[in-house]
């Protein structure tokens, strides 16, 4: 009988401990998800979103972090005016554009193939809805930028120019997975292009990565025409939990991927 209460009375031990450890692991996940969206200065009406998030369904909500963070790691590096690439990085799986679903401005732009393959479905679908891509800036090499940026600072002064290029190493371009669509300058805000991408790049895993009114966010001032291919789970993952702002959840796995 006493052995019998000893096995009764471990039987209940562990399991009060059960709900003790998994409360500590959501604890820590908690920690974790508050020291990176603070580090990444996400705004507290996103941080509280995640929280609860969190809160509610703690293994949902890691499994769609690690879902995106096993992917390619470039799709979701953060690059920006503090976060470079190595001068020396090409990706290796460059392809050369062809016209075909979408045009091109100039022969010989490249992608990324992901990327590649990601932006002719994208073009299709526009096609469909009666809208043509222009794609008419991709990948470009360090040394590639080095030149676009010296020359804006020489034609603009350099104030000017850092709000609208970057400086070698610093660009997206250099990933192989961005694209400049159509005019490259203000006016592409007010065409067919520009308002079918705002409404279903998302779709086929595209993200706009200069929004309007968030240079102080970004670094750079609004972009209509610059997408960045970040996969259809991370686009998802933008729209849904980060307002739509791609520098801010770039911001946040970079740090929460960091510890």
């Amino acid at each position: 009988m006493k052995i019998f209460r000893y096995i009764i009375l471990s039987f209940f031990v562990l399991m009060g401990c059960i709900p003790v450890s998994a409360q500590k692991r959501s604890a820590e996940a908690e920690l974790k998800l508050q020291k990176a969206l603070e580090a990444a200065k996400v705004p507290l009406t996103i941080q509280e979103k995640l929280l609860y998030e969190m809160r509610a369904n703690p293994e949902n909500f890691i499994k769609a972090i690690t879902t995106i963070t096993s992917q390619d790691h470039y799709l979701w590096r953060l690059v920006d005016k503090h976060h470079a690439l190595d001068t020396e990085y090409e990706p290796s799986d460059l392809v050369t554009l062809t016209s075909g679903s979408y045009l091109l401005n100039r022969s010989g732009l490249q992608l990324r193939k992901s990327a590649s393959l990601a932006l002719n479905s994208m073009a299709q679908a526009a096609k469909v809805d009666g809208v043509t891509l222009v794609v008419s800036s991709c990948y470009r090499s360090y040394q590639y930028q080095k030149q676009v940026y010296e020359r804006n600072v020489k034609t603009m002064g350099q104030a000017a120019a850092d709000r609208e290029s970057a400086k070698p190493g610093h660009s997206q371009h250099q990933l192989g997975l961005a694209v400049d669509f159509g005019s490259i300058d203000d006016s592409f805000a007010k065409t067919a292009q520009s308002r079918w991408l705002e409404q279903n790049a998302w779709r086929y895993g595209w993200s706009l990565s200069y929004p309007e009114n968030m240079e102080s966010v970004t670094g750079y001032r609004w972009e209509s025409w610059h997408y960045r291919f970040v996969g259809v789970e991370l686009s998802l993952f933008i729209r849904t939990y980060f307002e739509n702002i791609q520098q801010y959840a770039l911001a946040f796995l970079h740090y929460y991927t960091a510890e």
